[in-house]
Formats: structure tokens, C-alpha cells, sequence
């Protein structure tokens, strides 16, 4: 695969590019360059971790990158997790490596690192305190919404460690690539800036989109904002916002049914977010959604953004986007449902997980 091609592999699925004359010159110089992104092990997956976090880690991996899973427990337990219990963080981190498996993801061709490991390290605290000294205090209060929380939030101390932490993770990895949501985008700039003033390797930032929750987005907030964002976006730690890669095809159903989704808007709205994210993932392929013959019978679009323009225009209505978002989900989701019903080791750390009380 030439340059220009894995570059055209990154464009496909990132919300943004920090820089892409930078991510050239990588992919120029290395053959392998190695990109990570991080998780807070805190409960059960929903379709934006364990769907669309596997379609694009495949994509990245067909590129030649080698890739960091990064289980980051101590970040989970100083953000209150799980309530804080770090023997249930750690099982949640189990259960996050079976929804990989499940999802399709080759685990032989990753390095999974858990955030313990890398600590042990006594370079890592050393490279903390540096990191440490090129931020301002301000400017860590500014980034403490990579943790879900509102900038100006009260935190403690502890929580004040987060994203300097995060940042010292980019260069004890030694990555080249931060491939993480774009809701990360403050540390990433960060971890730039630092290694600007010490004359370390400058990361490149590949941002991924966030899921929208079912709930949606009032369409003129569209928006790369942060704290935006971390309103309206799926989040695992919230049930009632999303699919979670167990629900059966009634739950998928019933939750798609009382999405939102109103009649000829496209901005905001989950169901689109979806098609556009996991479902169409060929924009260019033409798409058939099934209707009643009395509300017109199967529709057929060229592509997907003549499916765009028929929704915009009222030929299409918010029930059969619905009836089409459920059923494409659900061939998606069942997979990952059987990987844990069928299997006993990770069905008990679905049951364990699934007992733990959810924190945020």
C-alpha cells in the first residue's frame, strides 16, 4: 500500500488531522509507525467502543501501523470508576479485551498495555514531572474534559495527575500517532506542545469521531467543541444512551424506535450518525431499505448521499431509517452478544461486570 493510499485509509474514518504533512512524513520514514488509544476499563461496551472502535482499528492495522490498546485502570480509579474500586476496574479491563475479540479484532497483531505496567517504570514518573513543568496549572484545568468532566468542575488533586498523565503515556509508548476520540483533542494538543518545547518527537493526532446518543443533537450545535460533545455523545457509562453490544433485537428495537430522529434532518440526528459511521461504510455502494408496499415499497438510493437527500426531502420517513438503523445493528451487534453467551470465560466477566455499581 503506497502513501497516499494509507493517508486516504486515515481520512475514511478521522474527524480531524494533526497535521497530515506530518502523518506523510511518518508513513515516508517508517513502515510500521506505531499509534495508540486508550480506555478506561468502567463497565459495558456500547456499539461506539465495541462496533465502531474495531472497524477502525481494522482500517488502521491493513496500513501497516502496529497499535497500542491501552487499558488505563489508574485513570479509570482516579476518575472515580466504577467507584473507584481498582479489583473491578481491572476485571472490566478483561471484559473490554473479549469485546475486541468478539468484535473481530486480531489481538495477536495489537500490544495491549495496561496503564499498572507502564507505571512500574520509574522513567515514567520521571518523564511525569517533566510533563508536569511545561503545563500550567490553568491549562490542566482547561484539559480535565478528557476525563467527562466540565471544564471549572471541582476535582481533587488526584484527579489534577490525569491529564499530565496522559500526556506522559504518548512519550513513555513512544508513539507516533495519537489515534484517540476526538473528546482527547486537549491532551493530544498538549503532548505537542510539550514535546515542541523539549525537542521530543512531535505526535500526530488522528482523531476519530464520537457516536451520538440516542438522544441526538440539536442540529445547529454541530460542532468540534469539547464540552459540546461530551453532552450529546454515546457514552458507556450511560446506559440509556446507546446500544451496548449485548442487547438482543427486541432491545435494539425498542431503543432505535424511541431515538430521536426528526422527519427531514440529517444534522444531529443518531440515525445518520450510524448509517454514516457503521453501516454504510461504502458511501458510494447503492442502498436498499425495505418499506410496506402501501408506504411505497423498497426504496432504493444510488449511494449514500442520494439516501441523504431523500430523507431531507421527505421521501423517506424516521420510521423506515429506524426499521432499517435496528435491523443493520443488530447483524452487527449479534456476534459480539453470542461471542459472550457462548462462551464461559467471557460470559463470567460479562456477569461480573454487569453486577458492578456504575460511577461516573
Amino acid at each position: 500500500m503506497d502513501v497516499d493510499t494509507k493517508i486516504s485509509v486515515i481520512r475514511s474514518f478521522a474527524a480531524e488531522i494533526v497535521t497530515e504533512e506530518e502523518l506523510r512524513y511518518v508513513f515516508e520514514t517508517k513502515e510500521h509507525p506505531l499509534a495508540y488509544d486508550g480506555f478506561e476499563p468502567s463497565g459495558l461496551a456500547a456499539i461506539h467502543f465495541g462496533l465502531l472502535r474495531a472497524k477502525i482499528l481494522k482500517k488502521l492495522l491493513s496500513t501497516g501501523i502496529h497499535f497500542n490498546l491501552y487499558l488505563a485502570d489508574y485513570f479509570a480509579y482516579l476518575n472515580n470508576k466504577l467507584g473507584g474500586d481498582i479489583d473491578h476496574i481491572r476485571t472490566s479491563g478483561k471484559y473490554f479485551i473479549e469485546v475486541w475479540k468478539a468484535a473481530g479484532v486480531d489481538v495477536s497483531k495489537v500490544h495491549i498495555i495496561w496503564n499498572k505496567d507502564l507505571m512500574h517504570e520509574f522513567s515514567y514518573w520521571e518523564r511525569f514531572l517533566k510533563v508536569g513543568k511545561a503545563i500550567s496549572l490553568d491549562r490542566v484545568k482547561r484539559a480535565i474534559t478528557i476525563m467527562g468532566r466540565k471544564e471549572g468542575e471541582a476535582v481533587s488533586a488526584g484527579q489534577l495527575f490525569y491529564p499530565v498523565m496522559q500526556v506522559t503515556d504518548i512519550f513513555q509508548m513512544d508513539v507516533d500517532i495519537c489515534q484517540l476520540g476526538l473528546d482527547q483533542r486537549k491532551a493530544n494538543i498538549l503532548a505537542r506542545e510539550v514535546a515542541q518545547k523539549y525537542g521530543w518527537k512531535v505526535p500526530v493526532i488522528v482523531s476519530h469521531p464520537l457516536m451520538l446518543g440516542l438522544g441526538g443533537m440539536p442540529p445547529e450545535l454541530k460542532t468540534k467543541d469539547e464540552a459540546v460533545l461530551m453532552e450529546y455523545k454515546m457514552s458507556k457509562s450511560d446506559p440509556k444512551s446507546g446500544i451496548s453490544v449485548h442487547d438482543s433485537a427486541a432491545a435494539i428495537s425498542e431503543k432505535i424506535s424511541k431515538a430521536y430522529c426528526p422527519e427531514r434532518v440529517v444534522a444531529g440526528n443518531p440515525m445518520f450518525d450510524y448509517l454514516e459511521k457503521l453501516i454504510v461504510e461504502d458511501k458510494k455502494q447503492p442502498i436498499s431499505i425495505d418499506r410496506p408496499e402501501k408506504f411505497g415499497g423498497r426504496l432504493e438510493a444510488k449511494d449514500y448521499q442520494e439516501l441523504v437527500k431523500m430523507y431531507e426531502e421527505g421521501r423517506l420517513h424516521p420510521a423506515d431509517v429506524k426499521g432499517f438503523v435496528a435491523a443493520e445493528l443488530e447483524k452487527q451487534v449479534r456476534p459480539v452478544r453470542e461471542h459472550f453467551e457462548k462462551n464461559k470465560e467471557a460470559r463470567e466477566l460479562y456477569e461480573q461486570v454487569k453486577s458492578f455499581s456504575v460511577t461516573r
